[in-house]
């Protein structure tokens, strides 16, 4: 378990121009950071334990932050 939060400009470090040109163009692009950012936060504060969750809802929020991943990436090498 890494308590390190995993933004997503960290995650795709090649791409950060292309995002910032999503964001300011696309809503539904800028609404997916959005969304991955407060996802991502959510994950960080369980593992740190400011919030803890059970490893249910841990699973599922991972799994949430992964789908969203998948997006941004899928919108960034479409563009």
């Amino acid at each position: 378990m890494s308590n390190t939060p995993h933004e997503i400009q960290d995650e795709f470090p090649e791409l950060v121009g292309k995002m910032h040109e999503l964001k300011a163009s696309d809503e539904h692009f800028a609404q997916l950071l959005e969304d991955y950012r407060e996802i991502n936060r959510a994950i960080h504060r369980a593992e740190t334990e400011v919030e803890p969750v059970g490893d249910a809802q841990m699973e599922t929020m991972r799994k949430e932050r992964m789908v969203l991943k998948d997006e941004i990436y899928g919108m960034l090498t479409k563009a």
